[in-house]
């Protein structure tokens, strides 16, 4: 891409499909300056002409001093993207995600910083870097939309913060610029990074496999033994658990059958018993009576 006419950094046209110049429904007092219009549907129109020259002025101030000297805000998903590659490109520091209370006020803390030089994304969501920036002296550079706040901000540049696209141009310029301004490339042409490569969220994914695969060689064979290990133990504990569970069945079972069979046995055999003896003493007492009269009459 080359410089167009106006001083703008790139074509109007690729600012318009970003949507840098698309504001919010609400504007403060401190943005009213930097507003063109409101249009219809009650969403104020950034100056894109204003949005162009603040990045080249932001672009510019961000080259005096060194990258280690810079630090980067990005509490947003879309802004902490792009923001991730202008430091690796520029060798600025960044601060993705939540920032933390006491980062530059608090000396104990482990990623303490003295910064002297902040961009901040978002002035809504990254306030407490503002304050701190303040208490300590930092110079402030804040992105901001129709609905921010300017105070603690040294340097306004008015565009979309909330849009993708639109953050990954503002980085795409501001990376460009500086590069040039550290002499990494000596020209526009030699910049062989394109919008894209600030936008897509994708590409985090593909660099880091390029340094795990040596590191995680050894690893990986860890937690595969770990896990077999565990799927052993796992199926041992479940066939200890189903073993106790088949014994006491039997046990049930036998104590049922014995109680059956004692008790109908005995109570039949004494009372057969008994009757056989008393028919067998009935006749002997037959034979005894009639003997004795025939011997009479033969007499």
């Amino acid at each position: 891409m080359t410089e167009e006419k106006e001083g703008m950094p790139v074509k109007q046209e690729i600012f318009l499909e970003a949507g840098v110049h698309i504001g919010t429904k609400i504007r403060t007092n401190d943005m009213k300056d930097y507003i063109f219009k409101r249009r219809d549907d009650g969403l104020y129109i950034l100056d894109l002409r204003k949005s162009a020259e603040r990045i080249m002025e932001a672009a510019k101030v961000v080259a005096e001093y060194k990258p280690e000297e810079v630090t980067v805000v990005a509490s947003r998903v879309y802004s902490s993207n792009p923001a991730s590659r202008f430091a690796t490109l520029t060798g600025v520091n960044v601060i993705k995600g939540r920032y933390v209370p006491g980062t530059m006020t608090n000396i104990q803390y482990k990623k303490f910083i003295e910064p002297k030089l902040m961009i901040v994304c978002d002035p809504k969501g990254e306030r407490q870097a503002l304050v701190e920036s303040k208490k300590t002296g930092v110079k402030v550079i804040a992105f901001c939309d129709s609905d921010n706040e300017t105070k603690n901000v040294d340097l306004v540049v008015p565009v979309n913060n909330k849009g993708k696209r639109s953050l990954a141009l503002v980085f795409y310029i501001m990376t460009r610029e500086l590069m040039m301004a550290q002499g990494t490339i000596k020209s526009y042409d030699e910049f062989k990074y394109d919008i894209s490569y600030f936008e897509q969220y994708v590409e985090e994914k593909e660099e880091k496999p390029e340094v795990q695969p040596p590191a995680e060689e050894k690893p990986e064979e860890k937690p595969g033994a770990k896990k077999e290990e565990k799927k052993e133990k796992k199926a041992g504990a479940k066939e200890e658990a189903k073993k106790p569970e088949e014994k006491p069945e039997p046990t049930k079972k036998p104590e049922k059958k014995p109680e059956k069979v004692k008790k109908p046995q005995p109570k039949e055999l004494k009372k057969e018993e008994p009757k056989k003896e008393e028919k067998k003493a009935e006749k002997p007492k037959e034979t005894k009576k009639d003997e004795p009269k025939e011997e009479k009459k033969k007499k």
